[in-house]
C-alpha cells in the first residue's frame, strides 16, 4: 500500500498504520519489493510515518478512546518496527536477504496454488495430454518454470495416459484378371498452421514491398483476413510489423505464437496390405504457448535474472517487469488521439531512473555545454536534444557499455509511468501540490500557470528532485521537468491486443510524452501523447534510455 500524500490523521481512513510490523519490510514502509526505492524514498517515508505516530502518543494517556483502542499496541512498539526496517533496507546486505526471503515466499505461494490445481486434475493420479497442457498452461501462467512443475508431477506420481491414435488400415488389392495399375491413396493433409498460412498472404500481397507505407485501410484489412485463420488480433498485428521490418530491411523481431508443426505435401501411398501407424505423440514435452509472464512470481524471477544496476556514465538503471496495461485513456479530459483504449503486454526491460543529464550527455558530446542555461548544473537534464541526436547517444552508450541501449517505445514509457493499475499521474490519480512534478506552477509567466502551487523550480529541475512523484517501478520524473523522446513516430491506435507494440519506423511527426515544466497539469497525465518533428529542440524537451534485458 502506498504512503498516501497527505497521509490522513485518522487511522479509520487509512490501513497502511497496520502494517508497521509485517513481517515484510517494505510492507512496514509503505514501500513495494517491486518498486525500486531509493534510500531517499526509504528515509522519506520512515520520517512521514514515524511522525504519524509521535503525533498518536498522547492517546496513550486516554485508554477509553477508541481510537487509542484501535491502535493499541502501535502506540509503543511502531517507531521500533519502523526503525528496523530503515535499518536492513538502507544496508544493501541486509536488503539482499530480505529480497531473497521474499521471493522464496512468492514462489511458495506460487506452488501452492500449482498443488492445488495437481490434486483437482490427478484425482485418480491419471494425467492426459489434454490435461497436461492446461495444467501446464497455468502453471506457467503463476510463473513456474517447466522443471518446477515436472517435480511437483513427479513427487505425486502422475502418470501419463496416452491415448493410442486410430490404426489407418490400407486394404489389399481387388484381384482380377487383368493387370491393373497400382491404387494409390492420397492421405489428407495436415491443415496449415495460422501463423505460417497469414505469413504466405503477407507476402503474396506486396504491401511496402516499394518502400511505401502500409496504410490504416490496408493494415486493418490484412488484420481482418488474419483474425479469419484464427488468429487474435495481437497476433496478426505482430506478424505484420513482423512482416514490415522485414520489407524494410531491419531485423523482424521474434513473433510470440504457438508453435504448430510445418505444413507437409500429401503422401501417395502404394495400395498394398498393410497397416500404417500415426506416429505416437511425444506426450513428456508437450509444448505450451509461449507467452509473456505477468505473474508475481514471474516478476520476481526477472528481478532476480536482471538484475537493476548502474553504468559507467552513473546512470542508474531500474528493472520494469513484464506486465499488461490500457495504453490510452477514455476519460473526458483525454484527447482523441489517446483513443481507441489498447491492451498491450509489455516484456521486461531496464529504464533509467531519471532522464539523462547534462554531465551524461556531455560526456558523449563535450560541445553541447554551450546550450546549457547558465543556472543549470551537472544534475540538470539535458535539453536542446533533438529525437536524432538522442539516438546517437543510445548508440554510443551501447558501444561503450557493451549493452543495448535505446530509446523507450511509446508503450513502455507508458507502462513504466502507469503500471499494470493504469493510473493517471506515475504516483497516483491526484495533482494536488507541488511535490510530485515540475510544470507551470506559480513561478512562470505563462498564461496557463497554476497560480496556486509553487513546485520550487522557475525552470526545469535537478532530477530527482520529485521522490514522491515516482511511478510503481521507482522510476523519477516521467511527468513534468521536460519532455522525453520515443522511439516510435506517430500513428493512432488501434483498439486490438498488441504484444511489445513498435509504431512506424519514419514519418513526419515523433512521440515525446511527460510534459514538462511549461505544461498544464493535464499535459503530465501518463496516458497523454504529445508528437513533434523529428529534429525539434526546445529548452523543455530531453529523453531517458532503455537498456534491453538480454537472454
Amino acid at each position: 500500500m502506498a504512503l498516501p500524500n497527505p497521509i490522513p490523521d485518522n487511522p479509520t481512513r487509512w490501513d497502511g498504520w497496520k502494517n508497521y510490523n509485517s513481517d515484510n519490510l517494505y510492507d512496514r514502509l509503505c514501500l513495494s519489493y517491486g518498486s525500486n526505492p531509493n534510500a531517499e524514498q526509504i528515509e522519506e517515508n520512515c520520517r512521514q510515518l514515524l511522525v504519524w505516530w509521535q503525533k498518536k502518543l498522547p492517546l496513550k494517556n486516554q485508554p477509553s478512546n477508541p481510537i487509542s483502542q484501535l491502535l493499541r499496541g502501535g502506540l509503543d512498539e511502531a517507531p521500533a518496527f519502523l526503525a528496523e526496517a530503515r535499518t536492513k533496507l538502507l544496508d544493501p546486505v541486509a536488503r539482499a536477504a530480505v529480497d531473497v526471503q521474499l521471493h522464496a515466499q512468492i514462489v511458495a505461494e506460487a506452488l501452492t496454488e500449482f498443488k492445488k490445481l495437481l490434486s483437482f486434475v490427478l484425482a485418480d493420479k491419471k494425467l492426459s495430454a489434454e490435461d497436461e497442457q492446461r495444467l501446464y498452461e497455468r502453471g506457467a501462467g503463476l510463473g513456474l518454470s517447466r522443471e518446477e512443475m515436472d517435480a511437483e508431477v513427479q513427487s505425486i506420481g502422475a502418470e501419463r495416459v496416452v491415448a493410442p491414435p486410430p490404426a489407418i488400415e490400407v486394404p489389399a488389392p481387388v484381384t482380377v484378371a487383368a493387370p491393373v495399375a497400382p491404387v494409390s491413396v492420397a492421405v489428407a493433409p495436415e491443415e496449415p498452421d495460422p501463423f505460417s498460412e497469414f505469413r504466405r498472404m503477407l507476402r503474396l500481397s506486396k504491401l511496402s514491398l516499394d518502400g511505401g507505407e502500409m496504410t490504416d485501410d490496408q493494415r486493418d484489412a490484412m488484420c481482418n483476413m488474419g483474425e479469419s485463420l484464427g488468429l487474435t488480433g495481437g497476433q496478426a498485428e505482430d506478424l505484420i510489423d513482423e512482416y514490415l521490418e522485414a520489407a524494410s530491411g531491419l531485423p523482424a523481431a521474434p513473433v510470440v505464437a504457438v508453435k504448430v508443426a510445418p505444413h507437409k505435401p500429401a503422401a501417395v501411398v502404394t495400395a498394398k496390405p498393410a497397416v500404417v501407424v500415426a506416429k505416437k505423440p511425444d506426450v513428456s514435452a508437450a509444448a505450451t504457448p509461449r507467452r509473456v509472464p505477468v505473474s508475481p512470481l514471474a516478476a520476481a524471477q526477472e528481478r532476480q535474472k536482471y538484475a537493476n544496476f548502474t553504468n559507467s556514465i552513473a546512470m542508474e538503471m531500474l528493472l520494469v517487469s513484464s506486465g499488461q496495461f490500457q495504453q490510452g485513456s477514455a476519460a473526458l479530459e483525454a484527447a482523441e488521439h489517446e483513443q481507441p483504449v489498447t491492451p498491450v503486454t509489455v516484456s521486461c526491460f531496464h529504464l533509467a531512473r531519471h532522464p539523462v543529464t547534462n554531465a551524461q550527455f556531455e560526456a558523449f558530446d563535450p560541445k553541447h555545454r554551450e546550450k546549457r542555461a547558465a543556472w543549470a548544473d551537472e544534475k540538470h537534464p539535458v535539453v536542446y536534444v533533438n529525437s536524432r541526436e538522442a539516438e546517437q547517444f543510445c548508440q554510443w552508450l551501447s558501444q561503450k557499455e557493451g549493452k543495448r541501449y535505446r530509446l523507450p517505445t511509446e508503450a513502455e514509457w507508458e507502462y513504466a509511468a502507469r503500471g499494470s493499475d493504469n493510473l493517471v499521474f506515475p504516483w497516483g490519480s491526484v495533482l494536488d501540490a507541488g511535490h510530485f512534478a515540475n510544470f507551470a506552477d506559480k513561478n512562470t509567466t505563462f498564461a496557463w500557470r497554476d497560480a496556486v502551487i509553487d513546485d520550487g523550480f522557475a525552470e526545469t529541475a535537478p532530477v530527482g528532485s520529485y521522490p514522491r512523484g515516482k511511478s510503481p517501478f521507482g522510476i523519477e520524473d516521467l511527468a513534468g521537468n521536460v519532455f522525453e523522446w520515443c522511439a516510435d513516430f506517430f500513428e493512432a491506435y488501434k483498439g486490438k491486443e498488441r504484444m511489445n507494440p513498435r509504431g512506424p519506423a519514419a514519418g513526419m511527426k515523433r512521440i515525446y510524452r511527460g510534459g514538462s515544466w511549461k505544461s498544464r497539469p493535464g499535459s503530465l497525465r501518463a496516458s497523454a501523447r504529445h508528437f513533434n518533428l523529428p529534429d525539434y529542440s526546445s529548452n523543455d524537451v530531453g529523453f531517458r534510455v532503455v537498456c534491453e534485458c538480454v537472454e
